[in-house]
């Protein structure tokens, strides 16, 4: 480094110029303070806000009460929402054999009681007949008055049908488990001839609706009243099932309930049962209960040694067991092989019944059936008919 002491005589040595500001820093940071106070006062002055640095307070206030205002109408509480109507259950219903699970939309199991002398409404599109109905707590309910019976009021066959079926082997043909699942009940109402009765659970949203309509179409309507299985609850037929082990007062008001669902039946039918059918101190009372009123039976003979047969022949009551579940084998194939096998039978006793689901190839094959059975010498007959028809042993 090269400094006075040790540069050569007679040479000077550089010196390093420095740079200055043409201001000093006071300067400079007033200047900022001076800028940022020039901003303000341009916001200030054209700004929307013609109160802005002013105080300001929010305040929540009602304008009805404001001198002057005049008064508004109350606005009606509108009611929560519900994933289901008023009045209207969904229960889940497991079968034991599958482990399927369902869904039913039912109504209220706790209906309000109905003072005495109270005009209950009957569902119009069911055409039941008012003197054929009676109030009960859970509602209307059919009964036996003034020589009239539902069992004879709500048959659709004709006298002709009646002559016919006397001497000609004839075959009645119940599908049953309808209610629930509109679209596969308006399949059997519609596709499957009048002669061909159907059986209703208590179940479902509508089921007064869907029964009138079947009976529009001229079918033969059945209760199917649930009852206890075996394997009762894995196998659970539903909510009010009639069981072995309640008092018989408990299932009559349960039956009744059931009964109140909706009307135009010509009698009663059994959904599961097979312990409830065979317990004779449970199924008396509900066999008694319903002849008195003027009802029908039909056991759809999925119970072997159900009692119901003697039962409902002591109450002097029109019965008759299913001889064949159709589609016990769900194949067209098994479906045509029992529909021949009720053939033969009805030839060899004069009449025959059988019970079948609404599965599609369960309609279709009965359907087929049904337009070829005439030219066979056999009558597709109404239920009614085949169950008053004395049976040749």
């Amino acid at each position: 480094m090269v400094d006075d002491l040790s540069a050569p005589l007679g040479q000077e040595v550089p010196r390093k110029r420095r740079v200055r500001l043409p201001f000093t820093p006071q300067q400079a940071l007033a200047t900022v303070l001076g800028l940022f106070l020039v901003g303000f006062a341009a916001f200030a002055l054209f700004g929307r806000d013609p109160f802005g640095g002013e105080p300001a307070a929010k305040l929540a206030y009602d304008p009805a009460t404001l001198p002057g205002a005049k008064p508004q109408a109350a606005t009606p509480a509108q009611p929560a929402a519900t994933s289901e109507p008023v009045g209207q259950k969904t229960v889940t219903i497991i079968d034991g054999s599958s482990g399927q699970r369902r869904e039913m939309p039912i109504g209220g199991t706790d209906a309000p009681d109905l003072p005495a002398g109270t005009d209950a409404q009957i569902p119009p599109a069911t055409g039941a007949n008012p003197k054929l109905l009676e109030n009960s707590r859970h509602g209307l309910v059919p009964i036996a008055a003034e020589g009239l019976r539902p069992f004879r009021a709500y048959a659709m066959a004709s006298d002709l049908q009646r002559t016919r079926a006397a001497t000609t082997p004839s075959i009645a043909i119940v599908i049953t488990g309808l209610g629930v699942g509109a679209a596969k009940t308006n399949d059997a109402i519609m596709k499957l001839p009048a002669a061909v009765a159907l059986a209703f659970t208590p179940y479902g949203a509508d089921p007064a609706k869907l029964v009138g309509q079947a009976r529009a179409q001229k079918h033969e309507v059945l209760l199917q009243v649930p009852m206890e299985p075996f394997d009762y609850p894995d196998n659970d037929p539903g909510p009010q099932t009639l069981l072995a082990a309640l008092p018989a007062e408990q299932n009559i008001d349960r039956l009744m309930w059931h009964m109140s669902r909706f009307q135009g039946y010509v009698g009663l039918a059994n959904f599961m049962g097979a312990r409830f059918s065979v317990t004779e101190a449970a199924l008396q009372p509900i066999i008694k209960e319903a002849a008195k009123r003027g009802l029908g039976w039909l056991d759809d003979g999925t119970a072997p040694r159900s009692l119901a047969g003697p039962l409902a022949e002591a109450q002097a009551m029109p019965f008759a067991k299913a001889d064949a579940t159709i589609d016990a084998v769900p194949t067209a194939a098994e479906i045509d092989k029992t529909l021949a096998r009720l053939e033969t039978i009805a030839r060899e006793h004069g009449s025959a019944i059988g019970v079948a689901s609404a599965l599609p190839v369960s309609i279709e094959r009965i359907g087929q059936w049904a337009r070829q059975l005439e030219s066979r010498g056999l009558m597709l007959a109404p239920l009614t008919t085949v169950m008053t028809k004395s049976k040749s042993s």
